[in-house]
């Protein structure tokens, strides 16, 4: 097995899309097209170097995505990283996908001046938290919406 973890690239979307589709109906949400369109025009676009995309391959097929949104935090001089997005295709779990996927993103935050990475999921995502409680640190946090 030889896993490559790369930026989006434009070219990509056919290949993004269907992880991104899974990941959504693992959260029980459908979204429009037109979200779909814009969010990889994003993700791939210079003119939002805030929003990013990485794909990850195995053996050249598209096996998981993550995606990450730079912002500013009033208590930094620097921007947080907010991992928002990361999928791996249920044939790759257990290959390092997940972890491959998010050491990526501590490097490019790392690399872009943006130390703090932090992420959120559901508390019964028991298979997902068991890699996190391993690369992460779990905060005392409950997150409100409206």
């Amino acid at each position: 097995m030889s896993l490559t973890i790369r930026p989006l690239e434009t070219g990509d979307q056919a290949a993004w899309a269907p992880l991104w589709r899974a990941y959504l109906d693992f959260y029980e949400t459908a979204l429009p097209d037109a979200v779909y369109d814009t969010t990889f025009a994003r993700l791939v676009s210079p003119d939002h170097p805030d929003q990013n995309g990485l794909l990850a391959l195995e053996d050249g097929q598209a096996v998981g995505v993550v995606h990450f949104i730079y912002h500013p935090h009033n208590w930094r001089m620097e921007k947080v990283c907010y991992l928002q997005d990361l999928y791996a295709a249920p044939e790759a779990r257990g290959h390092g996908v997940g972890r491959a996927l998010i050491e990526a993103v501590y490097a490019r935050a790392d690399a872009d001046g943006c130390p703090s990475v932090y992420w959120l999921t559901q508390d019964f995502n028991t298979s997902a938290r068991r890699l996190y409680d391993r690369i992460g640190t779990l905060t005392p946090f409950i997150k409100y919406t409206r």
